[in-house]
């Protein structure tokens, strides 16, 4: 870091703002571990770029305008990140022939998700939640928001189809997708086909 930028008193005056900042940070990527990151990032580019400042703005102006482009960074990496989940090329759009096949009359699974070993101590693990952080980021945009909302926030269901633009139905499998996603992304990062876990 400059040491013009560590000497300049306004320095201090920056890491005041680091709560207004990290709150900002997480109503718009929901999620508190990278919400810190993206206000690390910013608070370091702001303090490098602080003998540039010339008060033009306030100081929380100028540090929130400069969070708002990490943010949007970071959001873009997200998007890439995704495509693993996007729907396959044999997948027609609108096509959920693949949901019913999933279940059989009775509504249970045809094929039961893999058994995972001691979930209770794993829930517990710190780990595991970065891991199931990483995997809920990877969902398809319209599916992690209608997930988060649904599950995480507890939205009702008509609430969550009235902001998205969806019937009842699209929800429904939007969260079911999100759910096989999330399953599929922790078994292959997290228990593994014996319990280990993957980095």
């Amino acid at each position: 870091m400059p040491s013009d930028a560590t000497c300049d008193p306004r320095s201090v005056e920056v890491e005041t703002h680091r709560s207004y900042l990290v709150h900002y940070a997480l109503a718009k990527l929901r999620d508190r571990d990278e919400a810190e990151e993206v206000v690390q990032e910013a608070l370091v580019a702001a303090l490098e770029s602080l003998p540039e400042f010339r008060g033009d703005s306030s100081l929380r102006t100028w540090l929130t305008s400069i969070l708002r482009f990490k943010i949007a960074d970071h959001q873009r990496r997200a998007v890439r990140d995704r495509q693993v989940f996007e729907t396959p090329p044999d997948e027609a759009p609108g096509d959920e022939s693949w949901l019913d096949a999933q279940f059989d009359d009775t509504g249970h699974w045809r094929e039961s998700p893999k058994a995972w070993l001691d979930p209770a101590t794993a829930l517990e693990q710190r780990d595991f939640w970065a891991v199931f952080e990483r995997c809920l980021g990877r969902l398809p945009p319209q599916g992690g928001r209608v997930f988060f909302q649904r599950e995480v926030i507890g939205e009702e269901t008509k609430a969550i189809c009235a902001a998205e633009g969806i019937t009842e139905s699209n929800c429904w499998v939007l969260l079911h997708r999100a759910r096989n996603s999330l399953r599929a992304c922790l078994e292959a990062n997290w228990f593994g086909s014996e319990g280990t876990h993957g980095r």
